[in-house]
């Protein structure tokens, strides 16, 4: 009579309930780490805007004025013409930076919501500027600025 030996295997409820629970544990990490990226990204944008501002206020208090428009923040970068011998840039180390999306700032001056100053603003996650995600330099109500 032969003997049969015993073989240790998985069986395939066994494997089924195995990727099953990978699977719930997955739906439940994954959005968190995306949730966490996103939170990054807003982050290292309300940073950006804070030291592009900083850089503003320095060219401003140079030059006695904010960048025009037309030059925007490249001003901080590459001296305007007309700054006389008062830019005394770069203020910017690295360049001009795009926001965590791949998408310039938005800068205006005079500012809509920063009468007196500027208005600095990324579009956000979805691209589209002018709603909710926007990340900005002025606050909620859009009558003071953040600091």
């Amino acid at each position: 009579m032969m003997k049969r030996s015993k073989q240790n295997a998985f069986t395939l409820i066994e494997l089924l309930l195995v990727l099953v629970i990978l699977a719930v544990l997955g739906s439940v990490v994954v959005p968190k780490f995306t949730k966490r990226s996103q939170q990054a990204k807003e982050t290292a944008a309300k940073t950006d805007i804070r030291t592009i501002s900083s850089c503003i206020n320095t060219f401003e208090l140079d030059t006695g004025r904010f960048p025009t428009n037309t030059e925007g923040i490249e001003a901080l970068v590459d001296e305007p013409s007309n700054t006389k011998d008062d830019w005394k840039g770069p203020y910017l180390e690295r360049g001009v930076p795009v926001d965590p999306w791949g998408k310039e700032y938005y800068y205006r001056q005079p500012g809509q919501y920063n009468e007196y100053g500027f208005d600095l603003h990324s579009a956000g996650p979805d691209g589209i500027s002018g709603n909710d995600d926007d990340i900005t330099n002025w606050t909620e109500d859009k009558n003071e600025r953040k600091d």
